[in-house]
C-alpha cells in the first residue's frame, strides 16, 4: 500500500492516456457514489516501473494503480494486457477498485442490499455484472444484482428484494432447463 512514506512518489493519470481504463473507472465510480457517496471518485495514479524491471523488460515503463481521491492504493497494478478491451479492463478495475476500498477505507463495497454481502464483479451474459453469492440456504441464491455502472440506491422494500429473488429464481431454473 502506498502512504505518504513511501517513495517514488505516484504521478496522477491524465484523463485519455489509458482510453479502456478511464471508460471502466467512470462505471465504477458511478457504482461507488451510489453506495458509497461521501468517498469522492476513484482515480488513476501511476509509479515508474522499476529499474530493474526496466532492464528485464524494454516495454516495462510503469504501473497503474487504482487510488482514492487523496492517492492512496492498496494491491496490485492494473496488469497491461487488461486495458486490451472494455470486458477485461472492466473486470481488472472493479478488483482493483475494491482492493483499494476495503483495504484504505476499511469498507466492503459493493453490499447487496438483501443479502448484507459484499458482491465481485463477474460476467452474465457476455456483460460485466455484480455478483452476490446468496444467502445461507437454497431459498436465497446467489444472484446478479446489476450490470457494472448501473447500481441503484438499496431502498427496495422487502416486498419488492422477495419478487425479484423469485424472479432470480424463475430466470435460473428456466435456463437450467434450456441447458438440458
Amino acid at each position: 500500500m502506498y502512504d505518504s512514506f513511501d517513495t517514488p512518489r505516484p504521478r496522477t493519470v491524465a484523463p485519455g492516456e489509458y482510453p479502456v481504463w478511464d471508460e471502466a473507472l467512470a462505471l465504477i465510480n458511478h457504482d461507488l457514489s451510489v453506495l458509497l457517496p461521501d468517498s469522492g471518485p476513484l482515480r488513476l495514479v501511476a509509479l515508474a516501473a522499476w529499474p530493474e524491471e526496466s532492464a528485464d523488460d524494454e516495454h516495462a515503463s510503469e504501473h497503474v494503480y487504482v487510488a482514492l481521491p487523496d492517492g492512496r492504493w492498496h494491491g496490485n497494478d492494473l496488469p497491461p494486457d487488461a486495458g486490451a478491451g472494455p470486458g477485461t479492463a472492466l473486470a481488472a478495475v472493479a478488483e482493483a477498485a475494491q482492493d483499494t476500498v476495503l483495504e484504505c477505507l476499511w469498507q466492503v463495497w459493493p453490499v447487496c442490499a438483501e443479502h448484507r454481502l459484499g458482491m465481485h464483479p463477474g460476467q452474465e451474459d457476455g456483460q460485466a455484472v455484480w455478483r452476490c453469492a446468496g444467502g445461507n440456504d437454497e431459498r436465497e441464491p446467489g444472484h446478479v444484482q446489476a450490470p457494472v455502472g448501473k447500481l441503484e440506491e438499496p431502498n427496495r422494500s422487502r416486498r419488492e428484494r422477495r419478487k425479484q429473488r423469485k424472479e432470480n429464481m424463475q430466470n435460473k431454473r428456466s435456463k437450467q432447463n434450456q441447458l438440458g
